[in-house]
């Protein structure tokens, strides 16, 4: 394995000392990207975003994109890692994208030709979808995924990403694109992929297949030069545990996953696992899968990166210790007695990244944020 940057690869390995552990963080959403920008940015702003492009703004967004995020990260120099695609922040529509935009109904809410209901939420800053009239009636057959071929992606689509990585290569550890699939297959919802994963394991499980092989052959073209590893997100479980039986996630996705993974390390790529939640139950699933590290270790959920690491840490990397709830409501001293507790255990040993428990989320205090940045820099 190799990587563009040697502090951060130091996380990953197995020798040595590991005197001071990496830092970096799932995302900066926007409100704390504008404050150390000292000014507003498109940036991780999910649902200023999405307005733009139903407004056929594209442009736009893309060049605040580049410019923002360079001079976002040139600034915080103490952040090892990069992720440079998560929602609203890394690839973007093709050039020349015009959607038909939905009706607005009234100041938060939006309805599609197909009827959906979009809705916007202040907690997320973001637009999701709430309601959909097909949502039990759509059908999901085996034999329409048989005739699923690889797609070649506009190369407008990485524009942002290319400029990323054309400006922080070598500097930093790059997490970047890949073939898109998740840990596992839900149709249309949570709700009715759990219905259908209880009435038709099979079918599902034959789907999940078809759609990892796809991406799996669409990686040469996602997996960018420079890039040094790629952020897989799926949250298999709830602050109270799996939301999927673990011997039924074994049986139904486990093996098309790991393969998945493995297609990705066969790309020269670290593999990172995003998954929030209470994974206890998941962990002998999060450590044999492949994956080189497990991120977004939720100690709300009863997550504990310090005993994870007694417990694990010779089977995979943990990146965490610092809980996102502590950032939105706790106060600077909380911040910095998280951020010693993570440094004084790491002290000596590998496979530990200092991170928040998700991201640096809507509603962050920024003299929290500051805190964070300042204690890590102390050491």
């Amino acid at each position: 394995m190799t990587c563009s940057n040697e502090t951060a690869f130091k996380a990953y390995s197995r020798s040595g000392n590991n005197d001071k552990p990496p830092f970096g963080c799932f995302a900066i959403d926007s409100d704390t990207a504008s404050k150390v920008l000292g000014r507003p940015t498109y940036w991780r702003a999910k649902a200023k975003c999405q307005i733009a492009f139903w407004e056929g703004r594209r442009d736009e967004v893309v060049e605040s994109w580049k410019a923002d995020a360079i001079e976002l990260y040139d600034k915080l120099d103490c952040f090892d890692i990069l992720s440079l695609c998560t929602s609203m922040a890394g690839l973007c529509p093709p050039k020349g994208y015009a959607p038909t935009p939905p009706r607005k109904i009234d100041d938060d809410t939006w309805e599609d030709a197909e009827g959906r209901i979009f809705r916007y939420s202040p907690i997320t800053d973001d637009i999701s979808l709430v309601s959909d009239p097909m949502l039990w009636q759509r059908q999901y057959k085996v034999e329409d995924y048989e005739k699923l071929t690889p797609e070649v992606p506009d190369e407008s689509i990485f524009e942002v990403v290319d400029a990323l990585i054309a400006h922080f290569r070598g500097k930093r550890f790059i997490l970047g694109t890949y073939g898109l699939v998740e840990g596992w297959f839900l149709p249309g919802s949570m709700e009715r992929g759990f219905m259908e994963i209880a009435e038709r394991p099979q079918e599902v499980s034959r789907i999940y297949s078809l759609l990892c092989k796809k991406a799996m052959a669409e990686d040469k073209y996602y997996i960018r030069d420079g890039q040094d590893g790629v952020l897989l997100g799926t949250d298999f479980s709830s602050s109270q545990g799996p939301m999927i039986n673990p011997q039924t996630y074994k049986d139904i996705f486990y093996q098309s996953y790991k393969d998945r993974i493995a297609n990705l390390k066969a790309n020269n790529q670290i593999v990172i696992q995003h998954a929030c939640g209470n994974n206890h139950k998941f962990m002998d699933i999060l450590t044999t899968i492949g994956a080189d590290c497990y991120q977004s270790i939720q100690p709300s959920a009863g997550m504990d990166i310090i005993e994870l690491h007694k417990q694990y840490g010779n089977k995979i990397s943990l990146w965490g210790g610092i809980a996102v709830e502590t950032l939105i409501n706790g106060t600077p001293q909380e911040i910095r007695a998280q951020v010693d507790r993570f440094m004084e255990y790491a002290k000596g040993k590998t496979g530990l990244i200092l991170g928040t428990s998700h991201s640096i989320a809507v509603g962050t205090k920024y003299d929290n944020f500051m805190a964070l940045l300042d204690q890590y820099s102390k050491y």
